[in-house]
């Protein structure tokens, strides 16, 4: 990224020079390194400042292009809030949204689905791995169920982008959000997949000034962000069988420790279909506030990072979908181990863990009564 904050620091929609030049082949690079990672045609990639916005695009843009009869739209409660707030802000204004509720493994099944489908169905938005419980959902069955009856599907791959394999055509969705981040590339820049083929989809853009992004998403690229997304991406295609399979041997390695020292652990969500770096753990007896206290020193959290940005008591609404009691939700840790978390550390935080859940059970009224 490093030269395109500095001598090649040209504007990638500008046609007229060298400088221009070098920052567009730079971009389509990058395009071309994230339509492989998901396996999709590089006019099918929109680059975006992260999923957030992807996913505001890809649910507004749907809404806008079906003028003339008020959209319906589906999805699922457990979605992440940059699915849902949008959803709620269009039912604001007219359209109707239907939040179906997963089963208690966090899947959502296809026949809920179709149980919520109408005639004024424009689209299903189903994200591919959830944020917090890392379940992988049953993205083609979804697709073969909305392709039938004429209606886009969306999904937020954010979480599972360079972990687990994602092939749009494979998957069968109309639009895909991703975010670089979080495959190690840098914050700020994403993309949204838009289907081209069986025809070219609607879609009407957010943001307009100076038709970027194939009259999508206007506005000057962020070229470094992008050229660092597509770097990420690159790397993440390259090397994630063998990182999922040593990810997901730590994650393993993780929940028969915490077994092995504590009862009353529960993995909440499916644990056989679920991202491979992801734990989300209940601890019976325990206030949640002082176990997050108590781990100074290790990263977990309590729900998704994006919601300490309007801090709330209330306990994860994902765990609460799934039928989670509040009081458990509340002692419920997600672990997200990365590219450079270690055997020692795995043991390091589940020693941590055992020790602080111990002691707080041992202080607990409702132990002591």
């Amino acid at each position: 990224m490093t030269p395109y904050f500095t001598d090649r620091f040209g504007n990638a929609a500008s046609r007229h020079h060298a400088f221009g030049w070098a920052a567009r082949d730079a971009v389509e690079a990058a395009r071309r390194q994230v339509a492989r990672l998901i396996g999709a045609d590089p006019r099918e990639i929109c680059f975006t400042s992260g999923a957030t916005e992807s996913n505001n695009l890809a649910l507004k843009g749907a809404a806008a292009a079906a003028a003339g009869r008020p959209p319906h739209m589906v999805t699922v409660a457990t979605e992440h809030r940059a699915v849902l707030d949008p959803c709620r802000r269009l039912a604001e204004g007219g359209a109707r949204v239907t939040e179906v509720e997963p089963g208690p493994d966090g899947l959502v099944s296809p026949d809920v689905i179709a149980r919520a489908l109408t005639a004024d169905t424009v689209l299903v938005s189903v994200m591919l791995a959830n944020n917090e419980i890392g379940v992988l959902q049953p993205i083609p069955e979804i697709a073969a169920l909305t392709r039938s009856r004429g209606i886009l599907l969306h999904s937020d791959a954010a979480q599972a982008a360079g972990r687990v394999p994602v092939d749009v055509e494979a998957l069968g969705v109309d639009l895909l959000s991703l975010t670089a981040h979080k495959l190690y590339g840098p914050k700020g820049v994403g993309a949204l997949y838009v289907r081209r083929r069986r025809p070219r989809l609607p879609l009407a853009p957010l943001i307009d000034g100076g038709g970027h992004e194939r009259g999508l998403r206007s506005g000057t690229l962020n070229v470094p962000g992008i050229v660092g997304f597509g770097a990420a991406a690159e790397i993440c295609k390259a090397e994630l069988e063998p990182e999922a399979a040593r990810i997901g041997a730590l994650r393993d390695r993780l929940l028969a420790a915490l077994r092995g020292r504590l009862d009353g652990v529960t993995v909440n969500g499916s644990l056989e279909q679920r991202l491979p770096h992801n734990l989300n753990v209940s601890f019976d007896g325990v206030e949640g506030e002082s176990l997050l206290v108590g781990l100074d020193d290790v990263a977990v959290s309590s729900g998704a990072a994006c919601s300490s940005a309007s801090p709330s008591l209330d306990p994860s609404h994902v765990l609460r979908a799934i039928g989670i009691p509040d009081e458990i939700a509340r002692a419920s840790l997600r672990f997200g181990l990365g590219r450079w978390t270690t055997a020692e550390e795995i043991d390091y935080a589940a020693d941590k863990v055992g020790s602080l859940v111990t002691r707080l059970r041992q202080l607990s009224p409702a132990r002591a009564s």
